[in-house]
């Protein structure tokens, strides 16, 4: 063999090996670009400390905002083992909040051990949740004109659980609250705020993650209880008239709602035929796993409607379509 031969082999197998590391390394750069692409797409752009922990959120402030204006703010709860970003992505608020000039936040939930979640039942250890969206409330009211009679907190899920637990325990700074599949577990014993609050609801009848009539499920091993009983109990708390009224809205639609009740305090629960543990009108996750979607009702357009009608103080008539 040859000077000039041995050293074509050895650049050629030079250039094998540098073609197989390459390949060997292409699906790692590509998981890399996609956690940056992931990390990008789903940061909180906002921190607080409460309770000695760095809280995160995700502020969204509308185009129209007039810092000169008292502006209406909207807290928009994640569901458990999610982010804000991907409540965001579900609920579908911004494109609201665009078209009616209000503040929107997205808190987070603490992982802990586990997942992000919110620790919306009666918890023994120390209540940290509930201080750390009033401080949040306290930090953006510092930033901007925000209406302290216009304060709304929603979620989903998990987050469903944590915006009842606000109407518990924070009724003196939130107005309203709306829940979306909800997961509660926070027992009546743990509900001492008297105000009545006004509270809207969407919950699938075939949600098999907090089950519409009541009962065990994979998510946890606590009972949730029947929706239809826990809104009827929820409209003797605030003091409405026990029969309810019904109408079907849509094919799939039917809203339940509790008249004259004390303070304008409404109390209204769409039931949805057939839908799963899902954000109507919002973005489809997972149907194989979470359940249908449905596309009868938009529910981040609907509750804001709710929630404008139901500030602190006088009811507001308005149009609807404002």
């Amino acid at each position: 063999m040859t000077a000039v031969t041995a050293n074509a082999e050895r650049h050629g197998r030079k250039g094998v090996l540098a073609t197989v590391l390459a390949l060997i390394s292409l699906p790692a750069l590509l998981a890399l670009t996609q956690a940056v692409s992931f990390y990008a797409t789903n940061r909180s752009n906002g921190t607080i400390v409460s309770a000695g922990i760095e809280r995160e959120y995700l502020l969204y402030v509308p185009g129209s905002y007039d810092p000169a204006k008292p502006t209406p703010l909207v807290i928009s709860l994640h569901g458990g083992a999610m982010w804000p970003a991907a409540q965001m992505e579900i609920d579908r608020w911004n494109r609201v909040a665009e078209e009616h000039g209000f503040l929107l936040v997205y808190p987070s939930g603490v992982s802990g051990r586990g997942p992000r979640s919110w620790r919306s039942g009666a918890e023994r250890s120390p209540m940290r949740d509930v201080p750390y969206i009033s401080e949040l409330i306290d930090t953006l009211r510092a930033s901007y004109s925000i209406d302290t009679t216009r304060v709304y907190a929603n979620g989903l899920s998990n987050g469903g659980g944590m915006a009842f637990k606000l109407a518990c325990t924070l009724s003196g700074r939130i107005a309203a609250v709306g829940m979306v599949g909800t997961a509660i577990f926070l027992p009546w014993s743990g509900c001492p705020d008297q105000r009545p609050v006004p509270m809207i609801l969407f919950h699938g009848t075939a949600d098999r993650a907090a089950l519409y009539e009541g009962g065990t499920s994979w998510v946890a091993p606590n009972v949730f209880p029947s929706i239809p009983d826990w809104t009827a109990r929820y409209a003797v708390r605030n003091r409405c008239e026990p029969t309810p009224m019904e109408w079907r809205i849509a094919p799939d639609i039917t809203r339940i709602e509790y008249p004259r009740c004390a303070e304008n305090a409404s109390v209204v629960l769409y039931r949805i035929e057939d839908g799963g543990h899902t954000w109507p009108g919002g973005k489809p996750i997972s149907e194989w796993f979470l359940g249908r979607t449905s596309s009868g009702i938009d529910a981040t357009a609907e509750m804001w409607n709710f929630f404008r009608e139901h500030p602190f103080g006088p009811a507001l008539t308005m149009p609807r379509d404002q």
